[in-house]
């Protein structure tokens, strides 16, 4: 081709991503976010730090020095207190608020070139320009169509000139890498069975620095309280006994105390510190989980060694009633005790499948567990954990907000498995990924129930809806599906009004991430899956940035009559002849069926869907912790600025002229405060935040008919329906076996080769197990030419 064909006129166009977003990024803006990470880190180990050796003697004498010096200032003790325990993690979350924004605003940039005559799929183009740039490019039938630049530094609208040289490509046009496949500690997984379940390497290093906390806090405490014992003539064996368990009892429940601060911030379901850490929620819990039973371990046994030390002393029952104003209250802390140990009880794994209710109910205790322990404690001391608790009524109070709209059921249908599907309406601008979940409320069923569902839909499938997969398995769904059938049967209109939280999940959707992935589902674990592949072959089609190529699905499902759960998804028209992109393999496994049903073969014919007329367009509201970055970190923001000035115009014009110095009273006041905050301050912003979502809203719907037309003449063509399905071609399916873990990664890493490749799980416990177990033993024994799997767990159980 000759050079000058070209005529030197700017090719490039800018194309944005899948939301419409245009944005850019600069040399400024990538080294103020390692600022920032840098900063972060600092002052999270240097928290850190201090909490741990806190229980050391010269620590501690220290702090008390620092209390001291604070005593006759306006906040007084709380105030200073608040500085050292509470001030750290707010500034983490505005500086993790800073970083969200810029990395919402460091998205990828895509231009695409359109040359004027067509070329072969083995020509290149080299950028002439003073930074590297991606270059992806997309071919349809050995012909290249188009090249799409990913670009990290061009701003849209530059001028960039562009040669023809003839390169050496191949086909599929992917980027060469030299970083070599790895390990990675946090997708390695250590541990497999017993009590903590699949741990990964990074999980274990956790486990034991805070295992290794409680330890050396209680081995110093002890030192300290026998050294304090032997300062003093204590005659009798009983008495001193006494003062040890008292001691004993104080410093146990500090050691709780230190936990609780972490305790509510893994459920805190939108906080901006785990999506800095990119560790959704479904993936948090279980850290809620090990932080909860080690609290409640740590609270009972204070409590016991105070009622044992009360008991010696012939007092016990005065003690427990007494309710006194200076000092601690005891009342108020059993009756806290009392709430903590029911939601600990019937949190139990037994208790929580043999009656979820039962535990659901009972959890929302932590209303009582909480107010009363500021009741006990008093505002100083109740301030070391009150960082992680602010946070999670900030989630509450979003979510309240969220969860009062309710939601369109666009269409609902039951399949043959008994499985039911919901669409529900969404506005354009919530954003969501493969690998999203929500929660979801049917009012007709429950008011207060919310059950947790992962998103069967990708975000490409369309703008203005979103679908979930429900297995039916307990009286919830049971009734869920009833009432669905029994509309259906009636002909009547729909009659399901359900709100909904979220969604919610992974900052990146990982899955994206891996050039050779592994799906892994048990049963109605297939829904995320079908989001996945849903997404990446949208990709595909449309060009976008996307990694993966080689994709093994492995399902594993009781029955034939769940094999009509692959078909809610049609992959040949997302993206025809997808074969020649990507390679799709799909092994399914049914488990207690020996032979293949009578009506042999497999059915991808979709299922009739059964509509519901919407009388009002009503989606999901986009007040959401993991939506608009600005928005929810406005709202973090003047929340917790709220929460810092009505502490001090409570203390400065009404606590300390007044010399309140009840402590059951303070730490009410204190509790008052931390909510006012965010209903005041906060709400502000959602009403703001909710009149933009309108505002959004109505621009939305008067494009709609231009982004359908535009769609629709966009489409690609319909595939040819006598070709023989390519899905169909690649699907194997095993009757009366189960997986052999070892033998697929023994294959997959003869054939992949020396590469890196996810490993996503979603299903029960036991398969993860397995998948997991295999993994570890494989990386144990690997040979150096072998693949480096990578493990990731979807499956969450709330």
């Amino acid at each position: 081709m000759e050079k000058n064909s070209l005529d030197y006129s700017p090719l490039l166009s800018p194309r944005g991503d899948e939301n419409g977003s245009e944005t850019t990024a600069s040399p400024l803006v990538s080294a103020t976010k390692w600022t920032l990470k840098t900063l972060i880190l600092m002052i999270f180990v240097l928290w850190a730090a201090f909490i741990f050796f806190l229980p050391a003697k010269p620590v501690n004498e220290l702090f008390s020095k620092w209390n001291d010096l604070n005593r006759d200032t306006p906040f007084g003790v709380t105030g200073s207190i608040f500085l050292v325990f509470t001030a750290p993690i707010l500034i983490i979350a505005f500086l993790a608020i800073a970083h969200q924004i810029l990395t919402g605003e460091d998205q990828l940039h895509e231009y695409v070139i359109s040359p004027n005559l067509p070329f072969c799929a083995q020509h290149f183009i080299i950028i002439i320009a003073r930074f590297s740039i991606t270059v992806t490019v997309s071919t349809q039938s050995l012909i290249l169509r188009e090249i799409v630049i990913t670009d990290r530094f061009l701003k849209p609208g530059i001028i960039v000139y562009v040669e023809y040289f003839v390169f050496d490509l191949e086909f599929d046009g992917r980027k060469k890498t030299s970083k070599l496949p790895r390990f990675r500690l946090w997708t390695f997984p250590v541990f497999v069975k017993g009590p903590f379940g699949v741990v990964s390497a990074t999980e274990l290093i956790g486990i034991v620095l805070v295992l290794l906390y409680v330890i050396w806090a209680l081995y110093a405490y002890t030192v300290r309280a026998l050294d304090f014992i032997s300062e003093f003539d204590v005659p009798s064996f009983r008495d001193k006994s006494i003062i040890m368990f008292k001691v004993m009892g104080l410093r146990t429940g500090a050691i709780g105390l230190m936990c609780l601060a972490f305790l509510f911030i893994p459920v805190s379901r939108g906080s901006v510190l785990l999506r800095y850490i990119d560790i959704p929620f479904e993936h948090a819990t279980r850290y809620h989980v090990w932080l909860g039973h080690l609290t409640m371990v740590l609270f009972t046994v204070h409590g016991l060694l105070y009622v044992i030390a009360w008991a010696m002393e012939g007092h016990l029952v005065q003690e427990l009633i007494q309710w006194k104003d200076i000092g601690v209250a005891n009342l108020p802390g059993v009756i806290s005790l009392l709430a903590g140990l029911l939601m600990w009880v019937t949190s139990l794994p037994g208790v929580r499948t043999w009656n979820f209710e039962l535990f659901f109910y009972t959890h929302q205790l932590y209303v009582v567990f909480v107010v009363f322990l500021a009741l006990h404690v008093g505002d100083f001391v109740f301030t070391m954990a009150a960082g992680g608790i602010f946070f999670f009524v900030l989630d509450r109070f979003l979510r309240f907000c969220q969860s009062r709209r309710t939601v369109n059921v666009i269409s609902s249908r039951c399949l043959p498995c008994g499985t039911v599907e919901l669409v529900l309406s969404k506005p354009q601008s919530l954003r969501y990924n493969a690998l999203s979940f929500i929660f979801v409320q049917v009012r007709e069923l429950s008011w207060l129930q919310w059950h947790p569902f992962s998103v069967s839909s990708s975000p490409l499938d369309g703008k203005n809806h979103l679908a979930v997969l429900i297995k039916v398995l307990g009286k919830w769904t049971e009734k869920l599906r009833q009432r669905i059938t029994d509309v259906d049967a009636q002909k009547d209109s729909c009659v399901i009004t359900t709100s909904v939280e979220g969604p919610y999940g992974h900052e990146v959707p990982y899955h994206l991430m891996y050039e050779n992935l592994i799906l892994v589902a048990g049963g109605i674990g297939l829904s995320p899956f079908l989001a996945i592949l849903s997404d990446i072959l949208h990709r595909v089609r449309e060009g976008k940035p996307c990694q993966p190529r080689n994709i093994l699905l492995v399902w594993a499902v009781k029955k034939s009559n769940e094999l009509p759960l692959l078909s809610t998804i049609d992959m040949e028209s997302i993206c025809p002849s997808f074969s020649n992109k990507v390679n799709i393999v799909i092994h399914i496994y049914v488990t207690r069926e020996s032979d293949p049903p009578l009506e042999e073969g497999y059915s991808y014919k979709p299922i009739k869907s059964s509509f519901c007329p919407m009388a009002s367009d009503c989606g999901m509201s986009v007040l959401v912790g993991t939506g608009d970055n600005f928005w929810s970190g406005l709202y973090v923001i003047s929340s917790t600025v709220g929460f810092v000035i009505l502490l001090a115009l409570l203390y400065v014009y009404y606590v300390t002229p007044f010399h309140i110095e009840t402590w059951w009273y303070r730490g009410l006041l204190y509790v008052i405060c931390m909510v006012a905050s965010v209903v005041i301050f906060g709400g502000s912003v959602v009403a703001m935040w909710h009149i933009w979502e309108k505002q959004n809203s109505l621009k939305d719907k008067s494009n709609d008919t231009k982004v359908d037309k535009i769609h629709q003449n966009g489409s690609l063509a319909t595939k040819d329906q006598s070709q023989d399905s390519s899905i169909a071609k690649s699907t194997v399916i095993h009757y009366g076996s189960r997986p052999n873990f070892k033998e697929i990664y023994d294959s997959i890493s003869e054939k992949w080769g020396l590469v890196d490749v996810g490993v996503i799980v979603c299903g029960p416990s036991t398969l993860q197990t397995s998948v997991a177990e295999e993994i570890r033993s494989h990386s144990m024994t690997r040979q150096r030419h072998h693949s480096i799997f990578h493990f990731h767990s979807h499956s969450f159980d709330l």
